[in-house]
C-alpha cells in the first residue's frame, strides 16, 4: 500500500534515519514528505492528504506537543495517526501524549525493530 508519511523533525539527519527505519519495516513504497517544525507540518497537511505523521517533540518555532494539539482540533486531522519519536520521557509527558491519542511513542535512538514493535504486525497490511 502506498501511503504518504509526513516526517517532522528539525534535524535533517533524524529525518533521514526515520525515513530509513520506516522503509526497512515495510514502507518502501511510501511517499515521504518532510517538515522541519510544526509550522511547516501544518502547511504540508493543509495542502495534501497525509496518512501518518511521525514527529519529534523538541523543535523550534512549533514543538511536537503544540502540533499534536492543533491536529486534534482540526476537522480533517483529529483522527490522523501520529507517531512520536523522542528522547524525552516521563509519566506526565506520556500521559499527555496518551490524552492526545498518539498512535505510538518510540524512544530514541530509533531503530527498525522499535518501529516494528511500536506499530505492530498490521503495519505490513497498511494498518497502524
Amino acid at each position: 500500500m502506498n501511503r504518504t508519511i509526513l516526517i517532522v523533525d528539525d534535524s535533517e539527519t533524524s529525518r533521514m534515519i526515520i525515513r530509513k527505519c520506516f522503509t526497512m519495516t515495510g514502507d518502501e513504497d511510501a511517499t515521504f514528505l518532510e517538515a522541519q517544525d510544526g509550522i511547516h507540518a501544518l502547511s504540508a497537511l493543509g495542502s495534501q492528504a497525509i496518512d501518518l505523521v511521525v514527529t519529534d517533540l523538541n523543535m523550534p518555532r512549533m514543538d511536537g506537543i503544540t502540533l499534536l494539539r492543533k491536529l486534534r482540533k482540526g476537522e480533517r486531522t483529529q483522527d490522523l495517526p501520529v507517531v512520536v519519536i523522542s528522547s524525552m520521557g516521563n509519566d506526565h509527558l506520556d500521559q499527555e501524549l496518551k490524552d492526545l491519542r498518539v498512535t505510538a511513542i518510540i524512544r530514541k535512538p530509533l531503530t527498525p525493530v522499535k518501529v516494528r514493535e511500536a506499530l505492530g504486525p498490521g503495519m505490513d497490511e497498511g494498518g497502524f
